[in-house]
């Protein structure tokens, strides 16, 4: 698998799903008081619905990054974007988030929609660079949102 190459998660890429997932969200726990949506997901159900691609160290195989994502009828919804700590500053989340507009535009789809925890303030700064734009703040129960939405077409 090159570098650069994201593929649909099958079966057995579950258990990589839930460790990548975990690693990437832990640290948020104690900081927003509650555990992050993404650690709680039905990863095997996702898989199986196709709505998660993953992407692998070429060297070793092991998935370190990924997206979930669900396909509305006036957009794509990136549920969850994941990069394993170790692979922090590889181009990991930029290469998944240039997949998710792909993704978007090869399904004809005029914008990709995502939300952030408030308190995840690292994404705040990243969205935005990659085309984001803030569509409103939003709280949900016990999870404080920013809402994004970047059009496509």
């Amino acid at each position: 698998m090159t570098d650069d190459e994201i593929r649909p998660a099958v079966a057995t890429d579950v258990p990589a799903v839930k460790s990548v997932t975990d690693a990437a969200y832990r640290p948020y726990i104690e900081r927003i008081g509650v555990v992050p949506v993404p650690m709680e997901a039905d990863h095997a159900a996702n898989v199986a619905a196709g709505k998660v691609f993953v992407t692998e160290e070429p060297r070793t195989g092991r998935v370190i990054g990924l997206v979930v994502v669900e396909t509305h009828p006036d957009h794509l919804f990136l549920d969850s974007i994941a990069v394993h700590p170790d692979a922090h500053g590889r181009g990991v989340g930029r290469r998944l988030l240039e997949f998710v507009d792909a993704r978007a535009r090869a399904l004809g789809l005029p914008e990709v929609r995502l939300y952030t925890n408030a308190m995840m303030w690292e994404n705040q700064k990243i969205y935005p660079k990659y085309g984001y734009e803030v569509v409103e703040r939003r709280v949900e129960g016990q999870y404080d949102r920013i809402h994004y939405r970047k059009r496509l077409l």
